[in-house]
């Protein structure tokens, strides 16, 4: 048993999903931080100072005026979080864009593989089953007519 996991977890494959989950992790950081420091900001800034990720609505229950939303939701108040709702939407396109123009950048790179390789003169092509057979066929008669 312990030598068919080693032999799984061998696998390239494993392996691959390994790093594509570490680096998929790596790469949520940057996003969050990238919404959370840079996009916040500056659609604040355009709306007027509102944090989108604070904007909520109280459905039920009594929440002080002006609390945060944690602080609502620890308040026992259900809430209608809608601004961290759209912020996970914001945060869902961007991560959708980088994964696009990361695709669009690999395949471009092996597009201009596949034309180098097309473009590799092909090898001299031999002579074809026809003209080997006759080239036999030549021999063969040369050979009889000489016994």
């Amino acid at each position: 048993m312990f030598k068919e996991f080693r032999t799984f977890i061998a696998r390239g494959n494993v392996v691959d999903l390994a790093v594509g989950i570490i680096i998929g992790a790596a790469f949520t950081a940057i996003v969050n931080s990238l919404v959370g420091d840079l996009i916040n900001p500056i659609i604040g800034l355009l709306t007027g100072g509102i944090d989108f990720t604070n904007q909520y609505l109280v459905l039920s229950g009594t929440v002080p005026d002006g609390a945060s939303l944690e602080a609502a939701r620890n308040s026992g108040a259900a809430v209608f979080a809608y601004g961290a709702f759209l912020m996970a939407v914001l945060n869902f396109l961007i991560i959708a864009w980088a994964v696009f123009l990361l695709v669009k950048a690999v395949n471009r790179v092996q597009a201009v593989a596949v034309k180098k390789e097309e473009a590799a003169e092909p090898a001299p092509a031999g002579p074809s089953q026809e003209e080997l057979l006759a080239q036999i066929r030549d021999l063969l008669a040369d050979r009889a007519s000489r016994i």
